[in-house]
């Protein structure tokens, strides 16, 4: 019996991810729309959470190192500075980085969940935005954290994130790419999935994004056993 119910809850999840799929094709949901139905439909999983953003935010393999490698990176300052998480989901990552910070400011794009964040995070220099970072105005800061965000936007979307990340010093972004050699920057659909369907992943460097920096540091490149690609985390320094 529980073989049957778990058969008919893939069958269901799968039923819907592909009535989502059609309907955009027709029609493109708002980015808001998406994530909205990410979240609700559990397409990254489930945990018993509110909300839950996926593997990538709960594997130890993965979360552990991420931590090491962003908080030593965060201590390095003699006086703490801010970060802006852009794209900050479920939060399992994001709250283990705010002692290292002067501010810290979660920053997603569906309502329920900042409305959420709010009521579960007690902390004073912690505050969260309910934005669309490709068309919204982001917050000041001196670094903008972006983990695993740009990979399940549009190229013209991550364009619109990209014109406002020249206002921060430092961004640290982390992307699931493909192994040894690819095509970059090959263009999605938004939404639950990614470029390594496509043999492809974000890199800010090359076209058609052609990002400008100052230094590109690798601070990370961690993977899964059972999933196909790495996930890299890499320092940029803009000015």
């Amino acid at each position: 019996m529980f073989r049957l119910c778990l058969a008919l809850v893939t069958f269901t999840m799968i039923a819907m991810q592909s009535l989502m799929k059609e309907k955009r094709k027709k029609q493109p949901w708002p980015t808001q729309e998406v994530m909205k139905q990410i979240y609700e439909m559990q397409l990254w999983g489930a945990n018993d959470a509110a909300f839950y953003s996926g593997i990538g935010s709960h594997h130890t393999d993965m979360v552990d190192p991420y931590l090491e490698a962003v908080s030593s990176f965060l201590r390095s300052f003699e006086s703490p500075i801010t970060v802006c998480d852009l794209g900050c989901g479920d939060f399992n990552v994001g709250k283990e980085l705010v002692p290292y910070t002067q501010k810290y400011i979660g920053v997603d794009i569906v309502p329920d969940l900042i409305t959420h964040h709010r009521e579960k995070f007690k902390v004073a220099h912690l505050e969260f935005h309910c934005l669309d970072i490709a068309k919204d105005d982001l917050p000041a800061g001196d670094c903008a954290i972006l983990r695993q965000v740009l990979q399940h936007l549009s190229n013209t979307e991550i364009h619109g994130v990209l014109e406002k990340l020249y206002q921060y010093k430092y961004i640290i972004l982390t992307e699931h790419i493909p192994e040894g050699d690819f095509e970059p920057n090959k263009d999605i659909i938004t939404g639950q999935g990614i470029r390594l369907k496509k043999q492809s992943g974000v890199q800010l460097l090359s076209p058609p994004f052609n990002f400008k920096v100052k230094e590109e540091k690798m601070l990370l490149s961690t993977r899964i056993d059972e999933h196909p690609g790495v996930v890299v985390t890499t320092l940029y320094t803009v000015f």
